[in-house]
C-alpha cells in the first residue's frame, strides 16, 4: 500500500505496536490512551490493519540460539519451472519462517531453525533433495551484529536504531538457562497470535496456570535472560509502503570483517547485519538488510554504507517475491517430519 494511505492515528497504532506491545491486562486501552483515541478503535484499527495484511501477528520474539535450536540462511538454486512448487513445499517445515525468491543465480533463500536434537545441515540436505535444488549453500551466522526491524511510520523511513549487540555474538552461550519444560510450555503459548478482545491475555494466563501478573513476571525473567526479544507486533513492511527490500552483500577482508560490520550495524537503515561463511561461487561474507520505499533509495542507502566502511565490492539482492515471512514456531516439529515426505514432482 502507499504510505500516504495510512492515517496519523493508524501510523502512531503501528509505531507502538511493533516496538513494544504493552504487557498489561488491557493492552488495547493502553494503546488508546497513548494515540488519543478509545480502546475499541484500536482494536477495530488492528483488525483492519490485519485484513489488509499490514499487521501480520502480535506476539512474543524469542531468541532461537537461546532456545538451544540451530539456524541459518540457506540459498537456493532452481529451474524457473520448479522455484515456485518447491518454494511452496518449503514454506510447510514449521522451522522456516522467512522464503523469499530474489534475483540471482541462487534464487531462493530461506531461514531454517531446528531443535538441537536433529541435524540442522542433515534437514537441509533432505529439503534440497525432496525439493530438486540444483544448487545449496549453506549460510550460518559466524558473527552477529545487529537486529532491529523497525519503520518509523509516522515519519515514512526505517529506523532500525536497535539491535547491535556486540556483546552477544557467536554460538550461543554457554551461560544460557536450561530450556525446562515450563520454559517450553511458556514458549508455546506467547509465540501464539494475540486476541482482538479487551483482555487477551486473560485465557493465555489461564493455559499457563498463571495469573496475569505472573505471566508478565515471567516475560520479564525471560527477557533479563535473554531467552526472549521482545512482545510486538511484525509488520508486512511492503504492504506499510516499504516496498523496496535489498539484501546488500559485501566483500570484506577477513581481518576487518568486525571492525566494518561494527560500522554497518551502525546506520539506521541495517535491520539484520551478520557475517556469513563465502564460497568460491559466493564471496560476500557480509549481509545487510535494508528496507525502503524505492529502489533508488535501497541504492542510497548502500552508498552510504559504502562511504562509512570504505568497502566497494557489493552486491544488491532484491526480493521479487515474498513467500512466507513469519516467526519461527518452536516444539511443534511433530507438524513436519522430513523424513515421511515424499519429493515433489
Amino acid at each position: 500500500m502507499p504510505f500516504d494511505e495510512f492515517d496519523p492515528i493508524d501510523r502512531e497504532i503501528m509505531n507502538t505496536i511493533q516496538a513494544a506491545f504493552p504487557l498489561v491486562a488491557e493492552p488495547y486501552k493502553a494503546i488508546a490512551d497513548t494515540v488519543g483515541t478509545t480502546e475499541q478503535d484500536v482494536i477495530d484499527r488492528i483488525d483492519g490493519l490485519r485484513k489488509k495484511n499490514v499487521v501480520r501477528q502480535i506476539g512474543a520474539i524469542f531468541d532461537t540460539r537461546k532456545l538451544k535450536y540451530q539456524s541459518m540462511l540457506v540459498a537456493m538454486q532452481f529451474p524457473d519451472d520448479k522455484l515456485d512448487k518447491a518454494a511452496r513445499f518449503l514454506n510447510r517445515h514449521p522451522g522456516i519462517s522467512h522464503n523469499y525468491e530474489r534475483d540471482g543465480h541462487f534464487n531462493l533463500w530461506f531461514t531454517i531453525a531446528v531443535p538441537p536434537d536433529r541435524s540442522l545441515e542433515g534437514e537441509v540436505e533432505k529439503l534440497g533433495v525432496l525439493t530438486g535444488a540444483t544448487s545449496t549453500r549453506l549460510l550460518p551466522t559466524i558473527k552477529f551484529f545487529k537486529i532491529g526491524v523497525n519503520f518509523d511510520m509516522v515519519k515514512g523511513k526505517s529506523n532500525a536504531t536497535e539491535g547491535y549487540r556486540p556483546d552477544d555474538q557467536g554460538t550461543t552461550s554457554t551461560t544460557s538457562p536450561d530450556v525446562t519444560q515450563d520454559i517450553i510450555d511458556y514458549v508455546k503459548v506467547m509465540q501464539e497470535d494475540l486476541a482482538p478482545v479487551s483482555r487477551p491475555f486473560d485465557s493465555m494466563a489461564e493455559k499457563l496456570g498463571m495469573t496475569v501478573d505472573e505471566m508478565f513476571a515471567r516475560a520479564d525473567e525471560l527477557v533479563e535472560q535473554k531467552l526472549m526479544r521482545r512482545y510486538s507486533a511484525v509488520l508486512h513492511h511492503r504492504r506499510a509502503g516499504f516496498s523496496s527490500n535489498a539484501m546488500i552483500v559485501w566483500k570484506v577482508p577477513e581481518e576487518r570483517s568486525e571492525e566494518i560490520g561494527t560500522i554497518m550495524a551502525q546506520h539506521p537503515a541495517v535491520t539484520h547485519c551478520y557475517q556469513r561463511p563465502t564460497y568460491e561461487d559466493w564471496p560476500y561474507s557480509h549481509f545487510t538488510m535494508v528496507h525502503g520505499t524505492s529502489e533508488e533509495e535501497c541504492e542510497r542507502f548502500g552508498n552510504e554504507i559504502a562511504e562509512s566502511t570504505g568497502m566497494d565490492e557489493r552486491a544488491l539482492v532484491y526480493s521479487l517475491r515474498e513467500y512466507k515471512k513469519t516467526r519461527v514456531r518452536y516444539f511443534v516439529e511433530d507438524e513436519f517430519v522430513v523424513d515421511e515426505l515424499q519429493p515433489i514432482g
